[in-house]
């Protein structure tokens, strides 16, 4: 695939909200669309920096799982499973992008727990 034609593809990713596709497109052209950003529309512009801003942390599809597991043992209140899973995968609940992806059950839960600030220390 040419510059012209993967610039065209990511553009049009980008306008039918297909941002997984055109993020894939950035990150394995990663070299090329940095140093031809300026043809990206202003949409892929943005999601470009997000890419370059995200230091390659993105969740792994197993994380994700188990931040599912933590938000469905929080939903229906299964304080041993949530505690065993809490327990078995302390570093992911502490890393700053996890939290976005908690619930309010987990996140009170974990609160209760003082494995994450309250929200009235925060303010």
């Amino acid at each position: 695939m040419n510059t012209h034609e993967l610039f065209k593809m990511i553009n049009q990713c980008v306008d039918e909200l297909d941002f997984i596709t055109a993020r894939k497109y950035m990150e394995d052209n990663l070299d090329v669309v940095k140093a031809h950003k300026q043809y990206l529309q202003r949409n892929a512009q943005d999601l470009f920096e997000f890419v370059l801003n995200s230091d390659g942390k993105r969740l792994t599809q197993s994380e994700i799982k188990i931040i599912h597991a933590i938000n469905d043992y929080a939903v229906h209140f299964n304080i041993r499973s949530f505690k065993s899973v809490v327990k078995e995968h302390a570093g992911l609940v502490s890393r700053e992008d996890t939290l976005t992806y908690l619930n309010q059950d987990a996140r009170a839960l974990l609160e209760s727990m003082h494995i994450l600030p309250s929200s009235d220390d925060l303010s």
